[in-house]
């Protein structure tokens, strides 16, 4: 959905440069045609692939009421993180039954705010919460289905803050015989707690199959134990999301079916081999779905050369639209979106305006002749970016645009100085 028209980068069938003149920079621009076919590929080749089988669009990459809806019209359900997220599902008519509720500290505010809404799975990370929403929910007489996140020992090959399936994780149930177990016991027992099973997510941006084949193989295993030690038949396993996308030229995605098929086809045949019945599946995909599906488009300001060293080329934005390169590293490609056409002849780093000799956005990027006042895009920004932005140094965050081929829509307004403000309290013996 990104092409070059007239040496124009264009988004669908709207110019960058049109879009930055009618809404200012830095500008975060997400196609909606984009995010829809990524959505349907999934319901391909797994959804309508498979029986008894469900996405649930991971929302912590981007969650805008906008994007919701885009997820409820493509029959998806809706992975949340956070009380938060839960209510903007909520105050947008998100249908509660068909949304996850994760969190590895989940207030009692937010499970009882997950009670309340009737949401359909909570995500249990840890015991302790296990034994306080079996108590809200008895106290409220009502019955909540959950699943136990697990934490399969599996070292994905990504970077250390994003991977969450090794044993020695912030996130999940250890399979330690003596915490696991006693656990189970106490949901299957439990009159408040409807136990559908198991729930893991080993990282974020993979490009082999090899770790999900390796976790599902572990969440069999596991399953076969509780029906040999409890008698119980697991009825769910939702084996998380993590599949990575193009952010530059050395990374090498595979499509989301490569991962679906290897985890359906073993655990199909585990299954059979063990004289289990297969369970339900979901997975999670977020990055997959709205990552390559946006920009993030950027004024240059100064330019500062440094003679046999590097030239710095200031942007009006950086770290508080896009902190994922100071945090771990993360690189991209970028363009000049008014000469996107023109020869790359020129190696530059862009940086962005923060008071933090780490703001860089990319370092040595080959790119076209650059001049204050150009419009640069970055590509692949549509996930963590603005899910992730901040107010650092008191710059506004910016506007997010969807665009529907040659159609454009303010979905986030951008902010101001004054909403900077808002809740900003000067206690009256100061004033």
């Amino acid at each position: 959905m990104f092409t070059i028209k007239n040496n124009q980068l264009y988004v669908e069938n709207l110019s960058a440069t049109s879009l930055a003149e009618k809404y200012g920079t830095p500008l975060y621009v997400l196609s909606e045609s984009s995010i829809r076919e990524n959505c349907r590929a999934i319901k391909r080749d797994f959804m309508d692939k498979y029986d008894d089988v469900h996405a649930a669009y991971a929302s912590k990459a981007l969650l805008t009421s906008a994007v919701v809806k885009i997820i409820e019209q493509e029959a998806f359900h809706l992975d949340v993180v956070s009380g938060g997220e839960l209510f903007i599902a909520n105050r947008v008519g998100f249908p509660m039954s068909k949304v996850l509720f994760h969190g590895n500290n989940k207030s009692d505010e937010e499970l009882a705010m997950a009670l309340d809404y009737g949401v359909g799975r909570i995500i249990v990370d840890n015991v302790g919460e296990l034994e306080r929403l079996s108590k809200m929910a008895e106290l409220q007489g009502k019955i909540v289905s959950i699943l136990f996140r697990i934490t399969p020992g599996i070292k994905p090959g990504t970077h250390d803050y994003i991977a969450t399936g090794q044993k020695d994780s912030k996130f999940g149930i250890a399979l330690d015989e003596k915490i696991i177990f006693p656990a189970i016991e106490y949901a299957i027992n439990s009159r408040s707690i409807n136990f559908l099973g198991f729930h893991f997510h080993i990282g974020s941006q993979l490009f082999d199959v090899e770790t999900h084949v390796a976790a599902t193989e572990v969440a069999i295993s596991l399953i076969k134990a509780v029906k040999e030690r409890f008698e119980y038949t697991i009825e769910e396993l939702n084996t998380g999301g993590g599949y990575g996308i193009h952010y530059t030229a050395d990374d090498m995605p595979i499509p989301a079916a490569v991962f679906t098929d290897a985890i359906m086809t073993t655990l199909i045949k585990r299954c059979e081999l063990e004289g289990l019945k297969r369970p339900r599946v979901f997975i999670e995909p977020g990055r997959s779905i709205v990552g390559e599906a946006g920009i993030t488009l950027y004024r240059v300001g100064s330019i500062k050369e440094i003679p046999g060293i590097r030239t710095y080329v200031a942007l009006d934005g950086g770290m508080t639209d896009n902190i994922r390169p100071a945090l771990y590293q993360a690189k991209y490609e970028a363009t000049v979106a008014n000469k996107a056409s023109d020869e790359k002849n020129e190696t530059v780093t862009l940086c962005g305006k923060c008071c933090e000799s780490g703001d860089i956005l990319i370092n040595n990027i080959p790119i076209q002749s650059i001049e204050t006042g150009d419009l640069v895009a970055v590509f692949s920004t549509g996930a963590y970016t603005y899910a992730m932005a901040s107010h650092y140094n008191k710059h506004p965050n910016p506007a997010v645009v969807l665009v529907n081929d040659n159609t454009s829509f303010e979905i986030v307004k951008r902010e101001t100085y004054e909403d900077l403000m808002s809740h900003d309290i000067v206690p009256s013996y100061l004033k």
